[in-house]
Parts: C-alpha cells; sequence; structure tokens
C-alpha cells in the first residue's frame, strides 16, 4: 500500500521507490522482498540515489536544451504555441534519451550495488570505479544490464499494454533490477579494483 501511494505521489514519490530499491538491493539474496516500512535510512537511501541519478542527468539535460531550442521551429512542425513547444520538447528529450541511458547503465548499477553494500553515499559517485568495474567484468555486467532494461521494458508494457498498473509494473522491474543489481557486488568488492 505505502508503495502504491509513492508511485501516486510521483515525482515527490522518488524518494521512497528509490530508498526501497536499494534495501532491495541489499536483500536480493534472501527470499522475499523487504516490506515497506518508511524510515529515515530508506528516505536518506532515496535522496542519495536521487542525487546521484541526477549527477549523471545533468550534462544531458544541458544538451537537450540547445536542441529543443533549435528544434523550435514552426516551419519545421507545422506547429504552433504549447503544441510546438511540445513537440520540440520530446524531441530533443528522444535526442538524449539514448545516450543518458547507455551512461547509466554504465555507472549507476555497480555504484549503487557498492552503495547497498556500504551505505556511503559517496560510494555512488565514484563513477571511474563503476567504468572499472564494467571493464574488469563486462560478462557480468552486460546480463546485469539486460536482465535490468528487460525488467523494466516488462514493467512499462504491464501498466501500458495489459493494464494491469503502474504500481505492480515499476515493482516488477525493482525487485528484478535489485537481483541484478546485487550479482554485481561479489565481482565490484574486489579490492585491487580500486
Amino acid at each position: 500500500m505505502a508503495g502504491t501511494l509513492a508511485i501516486a505521489l510521483l515525482p515527490l514519490g522518488v524518494i521512497p521507490v528509490l530508498g526501497y530499491a536499494v534495501a532491495c538491493t541489499r536483500s536480493a539474496t534472501g527470499d522475499a522482498p523487504p516490506s515497506w516500512r518508511f524510515s529515515r535510512r530508506l528516505l536518506a537511501d532515496g535522496v542519495s540515489v536521487l542525487a546521484a541519478i541526477a549527477v549523471v542527468a545533468a550534462p544531458f539535460i544541458l544538451v537537450a536544451i540547445p536542441i529543443a531550442r533549435a528544434l523550435h521551429t514552426p516551419s519545421l512542425w507545422g506547429s504552433s504555441g504549447a503544441v510546438l513547444d511540445v513537440e520540440a520538447a520530446t524531441s530533443a528529450a528522444l535526442v538524449v534519451a539514448l545516450p543518458w541511458g547507455v551512461a547509466m547503465l554504465l555507472v549507476m548499477p555497480h555504484a549503487v550495488a557498492r552503495f547497498a553494500a556500504s551505505g556511503a553515499p559517496a560510494t555512488l559517485f565514484d563513477y571511474p570505479r563503476s567504468l572499472r568495474s564494467v571493464r574488469r567484468d563486462f560478462a557480468t555486467w552486460n546480463v546485469a544490464v539486460a536482465a535490468i532494461v528487460t525488467a523494466w521494458a516488462v514493467g512499462l508494457a504491464c501498466a501500458a499494454l495489459l493494464c494491469i498498473g503502474l504500481a505492480p509494473g515499476v515493482f516488477y522491474a525493482i525487485l528484478v533490477s535489485a537481483h541484478a543489481t546485487s550479482s554485481l557486488h561479489a565481482e565490484d568488492s574486489d579490492p585491487s579494483a580500486r
């Protein structure tokens, strides 16, 4: 129930959802996912992960702004006003979506795995270490990322196509992503990677 409420209160609800994702990563080796309990740790973990995501997303947002301005041309779209604004912004977002997604998948799974194990927010921002981890064990990272991307595609398809609802689809994606991310910690705990 609390998770559904957090999803309904997006974007503010993303903080406890991200905190729950970290809790799921911590307990992925257990038999059942953790129960939803609002706590300081849940909120602190969510804020930390959101900050790490914002740092990765910021350059792409800064690139998308001039792209949107360049595409804000009535003759290009044959429209004006609010429709033109939406078309330019959407097109700019689509241009940066793939590179942003690749950047997120390169750094965030290992960073979240380290953060879930250590609880130290600084580990979320050690992007060079995440890239070294990807290079060190590309096969494991590739399988984990395939699971994450597939889980989110299936989760969103549940919401959009099957009309099951957004909350079950997102929770399915969180649980699969957490399990996939937790598989990276064993490889990333090697002290030689530091």
